[in-house]
């Protein structure tokens, strides 16, 4: 493996700043993101469509445009830095010592809202076994939770109407100011 790709498969940046409105966590980076540097870059993911249909972004962005996203009051992290070819591939081990690092960093940036696109990590980070979809009752870190489906092309029990539904749900709260 050359040392410029190793030095990608090390995670990707977080796209953060104070002040957000969402901070919307990943699970970890996909080797695909990892190795090009960007987040959501496989072509099957349809984060950046849902992000713009759900009203986050005026227009569909593209991974090498992330950081426009901070213009939108909204970031990025993952939960688990370490890329993986699937979540799957991580263990309950893997998300709890990602935890500390997680909570300092948005103790440190206090978005209104951590938006987790999956249940696995927020499961853990939250020590609750059931969880639901939208916002829960346990802040972290100071800001409100909630949890929306993950947009890979894997998860295909939503389709892309469906995310844009749930994403949407978070828009609304969002520009209601609801918290």
């Amino acid at each position: 493996m050359s040392s410029d790709l190793q030095t990608h498969l090390i995670g990707l940046p977080d796209i953060l700043s104070t002040c957000l409105n969402v901070v919307f966590c990943g699970i970890n980076p996909g080797m695909r993101s990892a190795a090009v540097g960007l987040p959501f870059a496989n072509r099957n993911n349809r984060f950046w469509r849902v992000l713009h249909l759900a009203g986050f972004t005026p227009r569909q962005l593209e991974p090498e445009e992330a950081l426009l996203l901070l213009d939108h009051g909204c970031g990025l992290t993952s939960a688990v830095v370490r890329p993986t070819v699937s979540a799957t591939d991580l263990s309950r081990a893997d998300y709890i010592a990602a935890r500390p690092v997680f909570e300092r960093k948005m103790a440190k940036y206090r978005p209104r809202y951590l938006a987790f696109l999956g249940k696995p990590a927020v499961s853990v980070f939250l020590n609750q076994r059931i969880i639901s979809w939208g916002l829960q009752a346990t802040p972290l870190s100071g800001s409100a939770v909630w949890v929306l489906p993950n947009p890979s092309g894997l998860n295909c029990a939503f389709t892309v109407g469906k995310l844009t539904e749930a994403y949407r749900e978070l828009f609304d709260a969002v520009a209601g100011g609801d918290r």
